[in-house]
């Protein structure tokens, strides 16, 4: 296993790493995922360990914090082997301070994650969303209470936009708040919408990609194919609804460039699409998830190996898309790139 640091912080992280959502299993999203119990969920982190992945990663709010539970079962006794990154702020309730980022909301979550878990301390806390409602202040200033305590050891951000980092990233320089070094995010061959504007300022300002969902939503299993229905297993037909839209016609083509590289390299498509994104910048880790030992199995085999030059940028040709005002005249136009080059 290849390790890398967590952006510009001193943590080293796997470059794949496990998504615990299947675990515990609740409810119509989760339950489509897995519902792996905690003598299923010892034998993945078993595999994981043994292949030197040793970051999981979860969230209080799959399947109402049952994923946690599971977790914290599957590492008892180990909990120095592993680095268990968790994120907070969806909702978890339907009163009035149980979704966001305030002070008493992110108190709570952390003393519910830590009892859930079964841990001291939060290798990586991750916002899930950002909140519109709390001063970032209030959000950094808690965070940095909770780090002195040592229930946290980094904090990072997901889903959020260009500004909203940036602007939280200044904040936290201005008052010496400890800084989001990882943001998790989706990019997959059929999402590449981060690489206009986060991939950037990721590079810029040292904040590492934990990437979630690498296979566009489970559209690139190599189970889909052009003119035929979905595979009756799919659990797409449960969670569609749930993630990221993709073009059937980009889809297809990215499939059929995929389908071509796996003939030459005798890989998986899973495994050729993972490792694209393991090769592009500012990634440092890629979440792998699995409802049985025989699809971890299979996703661990996307690394040891690389993609060559020429498959990557047939993998580039076929995913490509008109980027959005206002990078695409920096990926179209001489005069604009010569001033601000596209980095991929």
């Amino acid at each position: 296993m290849d390790y890398r640091n967590l952006g510009a912080s001193g943590l080293k992280v796997p470059a794949l790493s496990f998504g615990a959502g299947t675990f515990g299993g609740q409810g119509p999203l989760f339950g489509a995922w897995g519902t792996t119990d905690a003598t299923e969920a010892r034998r993945l982190v078993d595999i994981c360990l043994e292949a030197g992945l040793n970051l999981f990663d979860t969230a209080d709010v799959y399947s109402n914090g049952a994923s946690e539970e599971v977790l914290g079962e599957a590492i008892k006794g180990r909990r120095n082997e592993v680095l268990i990154s968790t994120k907070t702020s969806l909702p978890m309730g339907d009163g009035p301070n149980d979704a966001g980022s305030s002070r008493p909301r992110l108190i709570k979550a952390v003393e519910d994650a830590l009892r859930r878990l079964g841990t001291e301390h939060i290798d990586l806390l991750q916002l899930h969303a950002f909140d519109a409602h709390t001063p970032i202040e209030e959000v950094l200033s808690t965070l940095a209470d909770l780090v002195r305590a040592g229930k946290l050891r980094y904090v990072g951000v997901s889903n959020f936009a260009g500004w909203e980092l940036m602007k939280s990233l200044a904040i936290a320089e201005k008052h010496g708040y400890p800084r989001y070094v990882a943001h998790q995010v989706y990019y997959s061959l059929v999402g590449r919408d981060y690489e206009w504007e986060l991939m950037p300022l990721g590079r810029d300002q040292g904040v590492g990609a934990l990437v979630w969902s690498p296979l566009g939503w489970g559209r690139l299993t190599g189970k889909l194919r052009r003119g035929q229905p979905l595979p009756e297993g799919s659990r797409l037909h449960q969670t569609a609804e749930f993630g990221p839209p993709v073009d059937d016609h980009r889809l297809y083509a990215v499939v059929d460039a995929l389908d071509e590289v796996a003939k030459e390299t005798g890989r998986s498509v899973p495994q050729i699409a993972i490792n694209w994104l393991l090769q592009r910048p500012t990634v440092s880790s890629v979440i792998i998830g699995a409802r049985n030992e025989e699809q971890l199995r299979q996703n661990l085999g996307a690394v040891g190996w690389s993609l060559t030059a020429e498959q990557i940028a047939r993998l580039d040709a076929a995913s490509s898309v008109t980027a959005a005002y206002p990078y695409f005249p920096y990926r179209r136009q001489a005069g604009f790139a010569r001033l601000n080059p596209p980095i991929v």
